[in-house]
C-alpha cells in the first residue's frame, strides 16, 4: 500500500480522486492548498503526488517546480491532473518536473495506470 497525497482546490475533485485511489488500495493524504502540500510533502514524503493545476495562490505548475527542484522531495513521482487540455499545458507541466499529466475527468483506469507505472514494485 502506498501513499498518494492528493493535491486539489476542488472538493468533489479531491473526494472522487480519493475515493479511487483508496478503491485501488491505497492511502491517501488530502489538501486544497499547493502551499500545503509543498509542506506536507517535505513533512510526510509520500510515495506519489496528484496535483491539480488551477488553484489560488500557489497553482499546480508552480508546486510541482518546487516539489521536483527540492532534494528532499525530487525524488516523489508528481502526476497532474487538470481542466487544462492544451498541449502547451502539458508541455509546460512535464518541464516543470511532473512525471505524467492527466486531463480531469479522469477515470479509475486512467489512475491505475499511473499508479501503477509510477509506483514501486
Amino acid at each position: 500500500m502506498a501513499r498518494i497525497l492528493i493535491i486539489d482546490d476542488s472538493p468533489s475533485q479531491l473526494y472522487g480522486m480519493q475515493k479511487i485511489v483508496e478503491k485501488l488500495g491505497h492511502e491517501t493524504i488530502l489538501t486544497e492548498d499547493g502551499k500545503e502540500g509543498i509542506q506536507i510533502a517535505r513533512e510526510q514524503l509520500p510515495d506519489l503526488i496528484l496535483m491539480d493545476v488551477v488553484m489560488p495562490d500557489l497553482n499546480g505548475f508552480q508546486a510541482t517546480r518546487k516539489i521536483s527542484k527540492d532534494e528532499r522531495t525530487a525524488h516523489i513521482p508528481v502526476i497532474i491532473v487538470t481542466t487544462k487540455k492544451l498541449e502547451t499545458d502539458r508541455v509546460w507541466g512535464l518541464r516543470q518536473g511532473a512525471k505524467e499529466y492527466l486531463v480531469k475527468p479522469v477515470t479509475e483506469k486512467a489512475l491505475k495506470e499511473v499508479l501503477e507505472n509510477h509506483l514501486p514494485g
